[in-house]
C-alpha cells in the first residue's frame, strides 16, 4: 500500500516535471517569435530615423516592458477569492482573472521575463541607433553617446519597474481584473 502511494507521488512528480519542461520549451519558442517580430519592427522603425523618433521608439519599448512587468507582479500578488465571487455572478472578465491567477507563475514568467526582457533588449538595440545619431549630430565621441543612451535606458527601465512594483502589489486585484477584462474580449465566454 505504501509503495503504491509512493509510486503515485513519484508519477505525479515526473508528470509535473514533464509539464514544466514542455512549458519552458514553449516559452522559449514564443520568446523567439516575439523577439524576432519586435526586432523586425524596431529595425524598420529605426532606419533613417530622427533623434526624436528614435527616442520615442526607445520610450515605447521601455513603457511596454514596464506595463507587462506591472501585470506580471499584479497577477502574482492578487487574491483569487474575489474573482471566484465575481465569476459566479457572471461578471465579464472574472473567469479570465481566475484562470490567470491559477496560472500566475506562467503569466508572470511570460509578462516579466519574455515581454519585459525582450523589450529591454530591443530598447538597447534601438539605443545604438540613437547613440549613433547623437554622435553625428552633436559631434560627440561614439563611446560617450553610447554611455549616455545606455545610462538613460537603464535608469528609465529600472526606475520605472521599481515604481510600478509597489503600485502593482497594492492594486493587484484591480490590475488583474482590468487585464482580464481586456483579454476576455479576445476569448469566447
Amino acid at each position: 500500500m505504501k509503495k503504491d502511494i509512493k509510486n503515485q507521488l513519484e508519477d505525479k512528480r515526473k508528470a509535473k516535471m514533464k509539464a514544466n519542461l514542455k512549458w519552458s520549451f514553449s516559452l522559449m519558442f514564443i520568446a523567439f517569435l516575439i523577439s524576432v517580430t519586435l526586432s523586425f519592427i524596431s529595425e524598420i522603425a529605426m532606419k533613417d530615423v530622427s533623434l526624436l523618433v528614435g527616442t520615442i521608439v526607445i520610450l515605447v519599448f521601455i513603457g511596454i516592458g514596464i506595463l507587462f512587468d506591472t501585470i506580471g507582479v499584479a497577477v502574482t500578488a492578487a487574491d483569487e477569492a474575489p474573482f471566484h465571487a465575481m465569476s459566479s455572478k457572471k461578471v465579464k472578465g472574472a473567469k479570465m482573472a481566475v484562470s490567470l491567477k491559477k496560472n500566475a507563475n506562467k503569466v508572470s514568467s511570460f509578462c516579466c521575463d519574455v515581454i519585459g526582457d525582450i523589450c529591454g533588449i530591443i530598447s538597447g538595440a534601438a539605443g545604438v541607433a540613437v547613440a549613433t545619431i547623437l554622435s553625428h549630430k552633436f559631434n560627440l565621441e561614439s563611446l560617450l553617446s553610447s554611455l549616455i543612451i545606455t545610462g538613460f535606458i537603464a535608469a528609465l527601465t529600472i526606475g520605472g519597474k521599481s515604481l510600478e512594483k509597489s503600485a502593482a502589489i497594492n492594486n493587484s486585484n484591480k490590475i488583474l481584473y482590468e487585464f482580464a477584462k481586456i483579454l476576455s474580449i479576445f476569448t469566447k465566454n
